[in-house]
C-alpha cells in the first residue's frame, strides 16, 4: 500500500487518462542524481517541484533537474517585485507534500505554476509522485496541461 500522499497523485493521473507510471524508488530520490539514477534517465529529465513565495503568494516552479531556478526570472514570470524559495513548512502549505516530496498537482494552495520551457524537449519527464521514495514518467505536455503551468524560461545561467 503506498503512501496517502502518493495514492493522491495516482488517483489524480487516473483520473485525468494520462498515460502516465508512478514507481517507486527504494533507495528513495534525495537528488534529482538519484532519481535519475533509480528510474534511469538523464538529470534533465527529472523535473523539481520548487516552491517560491512571490509578494505573500505560491508559486510553483517546473525545472529540470540537472539545472537551478532563477528567483528573478520566477518573481517576473509571476509578476512579482520579488521570489524566494519557501520555506519547509510554506511548502507542505502550499502544497499538501512534505518538501522533497512535492508532486507537481494537485495543490492546496498554489496560486500560480510556472514550468521552464526546456522541459518540452523530452519525449517524457519523471516528477516527484509524492513521496521522497515514488516517481512519475509523464509526457512533458501532459504535465504542463494538467499542473495548468505557463511555459517560461527560469533557469539561472552561469
Amino acid at each position: 500500500m503506498w503512501p496517502e500522499t502518493v495514492q493522491r497523485v495516482s488517483l489524480f493521473l487516473g483520473q485525468a487518462a494520462v498515460d502516465a507510471r508512478v514507481q517507486e524508488c527504494p533507495e528513495g530520490t534525495p537528488t534529482a542524481e538519484a532519481a535519475a539514477r533509480a528510474v534511469g534517465c538523464a538529470p534533465a529529465q527529472i523535473v523539481k517541484s520548487l516552491v517560491f513565495v512571490c509578494d505573500g503568494v505560491y508559486v510553483l516552479a517546473l525545472v529540470p533537474g540537472d539545472t537551478r531556478a532563477d528567483a528573478k526570472k520566477v518573481a517576473a514570470a509571476a509578476g512579482a517585485r520579488r521570489a524566494r524559495v519557501a520555506r519547509a513548512e510554506e511548502v507542505e502549505n502550499a502544497t499538501g507534500f512534505a518538501p522533497g516530496a512535492v508532486a507537481p498537482f494537485p495543490h492546496r494552495a498554489v496560486a500560480r505554476t510556472l514550468m521552464d520551457a526546456t522541459l518540452l524537449q523530452h519525449p517524457v519527464v519523471w516528477i516527484g509522485a509524492g513521496s521522497p521514495s515514488h516517481m512519475a514518467a509523464i509526457a512533458p505536455p501532459d504535465l504542463q496541461r494538467l499542473a495548468g503551468a505557463r511555459l517560461f524560461d527560469l533557469l539561472a545561467r552561469g
